[in-house]
């Protein structure tokens, strides 16, 4: 036998910590126990502040062995939870349930996010073999009939309010789960869950992949005219990467529009870069995921009829905000209509600068970005290219998204050059509260690369919780071009305010402050948690934190107050095309979520093409934001039948900026108010209760059509 094995076999029996601390009488056992440990970083808290990972210390070979373990010892805590003869209490199972999982837990935070921002091929490995091993797991708790009835006869009214709001998210948990099924119909759909987790997985895979190899190789330099020299110096920084030397690589971020096609002044590579993108994940190849995405939207389709409901999203929708796909589309749609009439005008602006320009060709997509940045330039005397300069991205992060979180909520971070980190680009600060207390620790990982997915996010490596003693330890991935060595990173406003979104989900995690990690930070609605992250993006173009941050990296020069009026009178250009190819993403998405019967799953293109012609999105020239084949958020994440929520999230966004602003703007006092009804409360509160705690009133949609400039 093993070591592994035999550990394994012995823990499995006497566990080894949480619930499970008991003295091994076995003395060789539990040396060789404690020698395993000392050996796998997953196997004991991390020693470092707030159990920050021990990146210098993880190697590949350590997730198997935390994995097997880790499942070993849940199973077995859940087990005995679920058959422990005294009454259910608070303590015996709701907190017994909540400490379950530690290693598994503690493992998977890192691999997760490593799977996702720095893989290669023995992580994509791991993650394909065990996507149904950890499906399988989490069935094996929410189908546990004996643990479901310990919760149901757990009695609510005297429990303290947080332990009644866990309670009450348990039991919709396992009813939306599946556990009242028939015990035909919970195996029916444990073999579902196991196969839609690879598919989920394969879809990332092939993706990533995609992604990686779709980029646009440029031999001749002349066609990048347009570009700045720091830019096309990153591009061949981009091609020495992929041992293409003396040439030019323009990678592929997530989204359907790419940033070159704003400045490329070559029409033919602007179309080759655009249908690069559009095409990256259905050229017939093994990353092509259409049949992928097809099986899964039949998968989708069964599992809503197994439980009962009659298409994914009348299932998927239950504990949102929203609640009911006819909420969503009704939201969606009252943002559609002037949207697209918003749009017609901004492409006849377009047209008519073509025509001027003597190009009578009709208005393609990789026309557009080009186009309106030259209309915005004419119309407010705005380039980008003179902004660029004031938007180093250290100053963005530490002199005005760092400065913003200490006007609004007085908040200080300190730069940590002691902590290890999973990759050298990234960076570490602590963060401290307002009373000069230690609060979280913070990963920033700023540049692309072709071992990170696409797009920007948040993660927790450990989640805070008083009931396990935990503080927030976060990170933040995000894309941006890395510079050429000696050169500054330089980036656009659209990406500075992406860094602000971030760091509000950030916000979220850092001010959270729940007894229960079920409840903790971000663990809420989809449709509620992108709202801490979009309001944050308005302190991007606050005069007095602009000014902070906004400076020139050569001269330290303040942005020019000129530059900043026509920032802001330029807020609302274009806004018909952003949110238009926003909704028609979302449309598309629910579209796929609520078919009712297999029959109407047709190829993905054809799909695609039908709803938004049914939907009235017939203006060629503005694409989804993203494109079925390359949907990450919803066939790879969590996002299925919910990229609605953007749009829901900025409705409370919008609204309660309005209030911030009509009741003194950014003091001390509306953001502690803001962080004790929206950032502290995670899910342990009713969120449509707290938000008319926090503004007095629900929200209305008025300000974020106000914002977009569709009403006066």
């Amino acid at each position: 036998m093993s070591r592994l094995a035999f550990v394994i076999g012995i823990l499995c029996l006497i566990p080894a910590q949480g619930v499970y601390a008991q003295k091994i009488k076995n003395k060789s056992a539990e040396m060789k126990i404690e020698k395993l440990r000392g050996d796998n970083p997953f196997f004991r808290k991390s020693t470092l502040q707030y159990q920050s990972p021990e990146f210098d210390k993880i190697k590949i070979e350590h997730y198997r062995p935390a994995f097997d373990l880790g499942l070993k010892i849940q199973e077995k805590e859940i087990e005995d939870i679920a058959n422990n003869p005294k009454k259910p209490t608070v303590q015996n199972t709701l907190e017994a349930l909540e400490k379950s999982g530690e290693i598994l837990r503690r493992a998977q935070s890192v691999f997760y996010n490593l799977t996702s921002s720095d893989s290669n091929e023995a992580l994509q490995t791991l993650e394909s073999e065990y996507a149904p091993i950890f499906a399988a797991q989490k069935d094996k708790i929410l189908l546990n009939e004996k643990l479901y009835q310990r919760l149901k006869s757990i009695d609510p009214k005297n429990l303290e309010a947080e332990s009644r709001r866990l309670l009450e998210v348990y039991l919709q948990n396992f009813k939306i789960s599946g556990a009242e099924l028939s015990q035909k119909k919970k195996e029916e759909l444990k073999k579902l869950n196991r196969e839609l987790a690879v598919l989920q997985t394969e879809f990332s895979k092939k993706l990533l992949a995609a992604t990686k190899t779709g980029g646009l190789l440029i031999s001749d330099v002349k066609a990048l005219d347009g570009l700045s020299q720091n830019e096309i110096a990153g591009l061949a920084f981009n091609a020495k990467q992929a041992d293409k030397e003396g040439k030019y690589l323009i990678n592929l971020q997530n989204t359907t529009q790419q940033p070159e096609l704003q400045k490329l002044k070559n029409r033919v590579i602007r179309e080759k870069l655009f249908m690069a993108s559009w095409k990256r994940a259905e050229k017939k190849d093994a990353n092509d995921t259409r049949n992928t995405i097809e099986r899964l939207a039949i998968l989708r389709l069964k599992k809503a009829k197994i439980l009962g409901f009659k298409n994914y999203a009348e299932w998927n929708l239950q504990d949102q905000m929203a609640k009911t796909p006819k909420a969503a589309v009704h939201l969606m749609k009252q943002i559609a209509q002037p949207a697209l009439e918003k749009a017609k005008k901004e492409q006849n602006e377009i047209e008519k600068l073509k025509k001027i320009q003597g190009d009578m060709s009709e208005v393609a997509p990789w026309d557009w970005n080009f186009y309106a940045e030259q209309v915005r330039k004419g119309k407010y005397d705005l380039n980008e290219e003179e902004l660029k300069p004031y938007f180093e991205i250290k100053s963005v992060l530490e002199k005005g998204v760092f400065y913003a979180a200490e006007k609004f909520y007085g908040l200080t971070f300190k730069r940590r050059n002691d902590l290890p980190v999973y990759h050298p680009d990234v960076v570490v600060y602590e963060v401290f509260d307002s009373n000069g207390k230690s609060l979280a620790i913070y990963f920033l990982d700023f540049y692309i690369r072709d071992s990170k997915r696409g797009g920007a996010w948040m993660s927790n490596f450990v989640e805070q919780s008083t009931l396990l003693g935990t503080h927030p330890v976060i990170v933040n991935c995000f894309n941006y071009q890395k510079p050429a060595e000696g050169k500054p990173s330089l980036i656009n406003f659209r990406e500075v305010e992406t860094i602000f979104h971030e760091f509000g989900h950030s916000l979220h995690g850092f001010f959270s402050n729940q007894k229960y990690p079920t409840l903790s930070g971000t663990n809420v609605p989809r449709d509620f948690v992108e709202f801490p992250s979009q309001i944050n993006e308005h302190f991007a173009l606050e005069e007095e934190i602009l000014k902070n941050y906004a400076r020139h990296y050569k001269t330290n020069e303040v942005i020019p107050a000129k530059l900043i009026e026509k920032i802001k009178k330029s807020s609302k250009f274009n806004q018909g095309y952003q949110t238009t190819e926003l909704v028609s993403a979302a449309m598309t998405d629910m579209a796929w979520h609520t078919v009712t019967d297999q029959s109407q799953i047709t190829p993905v293109s054809d799909f695609e093409k039908k709803v938004l012609k049914n939907n009235g999105f017939t203006l060629n020239a503005v694409p989804p934001r993203y494109h079925t084949p390359y949907f990450a958020h919803i066939w790879g994440g969590g996002y299925a039948a919910g990229y609605y929520a953007y749009l829901w999230s900025e409705t409370l966004d919008s609204d309660a900026w309005d209030w911030i602003k009509s009741h003194g703007g950014i003091t001390r006092e509306n953001g502690d108010r803001f962080r004790r009804y929206i950032l502290s409360v995670g899910n342990s509160v009713d969120l449509n209760e707290t938000y008319k705690n926090f503004a007095g009133r629900n929200p209305n949609i008025k300000p974020l059509l106000r914002d977009r400039g569709f009403i006066q």
